[in-house]
């Protein structure tokens, strides 16, 4: 078996463990759900130890596929950014004007 082969089956091995994680991850967060409902503090300890666990299959997903995922961004939106009104009308003519 070449050596290629073999870290490209390793890393199919890494993100097929982080998907049953998620996927555990998910029935832990079903069976918690309502538990933690009733307390507050148990909420936001389980809240940050998913936040931590989901950045570190992130970044273990990023070294092995060496892609990188857009980042959240938290805050207030921005403006739209918008061609000027009369950009639309000028395309129009053009290409009224090409036929």
């Amino acid at each position: 078996m070449s050596l290629l082969r073999r870290e490209q089956e390793a890393k199919l091995a890494l993100i097929e463990s982080i998907a049953h994680s998620q996927q555990a991850l998910a029935r832990i967060l079903d069976s918690v759900a309502s538990v933690s409902a009733h307390s507050e503090v148990s909420a936001r300890s389980l809240a940050e130890n998913i936040r931590l666990l989901s950045r570190y299959q992130e970044e273990m997903s990023r070294m092995v596929t060496g892609i990188q995922l857009a980042q959240i961004q938290h805050g207030e939106p921005g403006t739209p950014w918008l061609k000027d009104s009369g950009y639309a009308i000028r395309m129009v003519r053009n290409i009224q004007e090409e036929c």
